[in-house]
C-alpha cells in the first residue's frame, strides 16, 4: 500500500527551490483550487499588511501551480499570496510548476494551511474529509499524522 504524506512537511513534498524552476505566469492564467482547504478568506489587517507588502517588495516566496491545459494553472499552495498580489494590481507572480495528482494538491494544500494553524476546526475537518472520500485514507492513517 502507497504511504501517504500527511505526516510530512512541505519541505519533504518539495524540493529545494531553485531560481531557474521559477516561471513568472499572468495572474488571469491562474485559477483557485477545488482542493483548497479554506472555505473563506478573510480580508483582515494581515490580509492588507500582505497586501502592502507585496507592494513595496513585491511576493518574496512563489506560489506552487500545476498546469492545467496548455496555458492555464491551478493555485495548489499559495492562494493567499496570489488573492494579495491581485489585489495589489500586480499582473504576474513568481510560481513553481509541479506536476502533481489531485491527491498530492490536496495533501500539499492542507499541509500548508495546517502549519500556519489559522484553520478553522470546520476547514481542518473538510480537509481530512476529503482525503477519506477521495482518496482512501484512515481514520487511522489521519490520526497517526
Amino acid at each position: 500500500m502507497k504511504k501517504k504524506a500527511l505526516g510530512k512537511g512541505l519541505s519533504e513534498l518539495i524540493p529545494e527551490i531553485e531560481e531557474e524552476n521559477i516561471k513568472y505566469i499572468s495572474i488571469e492564467n491562474i485559477f483557485y483550487s477545488p482542493f483548497q482547504p479554506r472555505i473563506k478568506f478573510k480580508e483582515d489587517e494581515s490580509f492588507e499588511e500582505l497586501v502592502k507588502s507585496i507592494k513595496e517588495k513585491g511576493i518574496l516566496q512563489p506560489i506552487l501551480v500545476r498546469k492545467k491545459g496548455e496555458e492555464f494553472y491551478e493555485c495548489v499552495a499559495g492562494e493567499r499570496r496570489l488573492r494579495a498580489a491581485e489585489k495589489a494590481g500586480l499582473r504576474e507572480v513568481p510560481a513553481i510548476v509541479k506536476t502533481l495528482s489531485d491527491e498530492e494538491a490536496l495533501v500539499i494544500a492542507l499541509i500548508e494551511n495546517l502549519q500556519r494553524k489559522n484553520l478553522n476546526p470546520i476547514e481542518e475537518a473538510l480537509g481530512y474529509k476529503s482525503l477519506v472520500e477521495k482518496f482512501g485514507y484512515t481514520q487511522e492513517e489521519l490520526q497517526k499524522k
